[in-house]
């Protein structure tokens, strides 16, 4: 759960990000900033700022801001309603993203910090400005800004966030603001 003035703050920090990356933003996005700090009141560690730009049946669009060295836990896009489940492509527009999918790699290998979080997948992608990667349906994976922190473009399938599965048991998708 985070309060009013966490959400507000990173709220205003995600439209600085994108403002300072060049993203121009109509007065309505700029009120649909979503802050998800996934149920463990620890945003500055834990936690994604987004806005979607477009969500149909056959497409979604996102921009991603991650605070520095902020962490998306670890997840999945499961099959719902017959549906094979969200592919998507990252599209690292400014910082550093670390992203983590299943594949080899260990865990004393990666070089994001270890989140707070349960993670089991280690195989690293480094994504630098305009560098992007596909992440299949039902990939486990887990991604982490650098120490400047990370503005993701995201162009996928259709996108049910709320069907996500969590590796972590504590973790609920949809933020709560009180």
């Amino acid at each position: 759960m985070i309060t009013k003035q966490q959400f507000k703050e990173n709220s205003e920090k995600t439209l600085q990000a994108f403002e300072k990356a060049g993203i121009a933003l109509t007065e309505k996005e700029r009120n649909e900033i979503e802050v998800a700090d996934f149920n463990l009141s620890d945003l500055n560690r834990v936690g994604l700022q987004l806005l979607v730009y477009v969500n149909t049946e056959r497409v979604c669009a996102k921009e991603m801001y991650l605070l520095p060295n902020q962490t998306c836990p670890q997840h999945r896009h499961i099959i719902t309603a017959g549906k094979q489940g969200k592919e998507e492509t990252f599209r690292c527009r400014k910082g550093l993203c670390y992203l983590y999918v299943e594949g080899e790699g260990k865990k004393e290998d990666a070089r994001a910090k270890i989140p707070p979080t349960d993670v089991d997948v280690f195989h690293e992608i480094v994504l630098y400005p305009g560098q992007e990667y596909t992440i299949k349906p039902y990939t486990w994976h887990w991604f982490q800004a650098g120490e400047n922190g990370a503005i993701i473009s995201e162009f996928s399938t259709h996108s049910t966030d709320e069907t996500d599965e969590f590796l972590d048991k504590r973790i609920l998708r949809a933020p709560e603001v009180r």
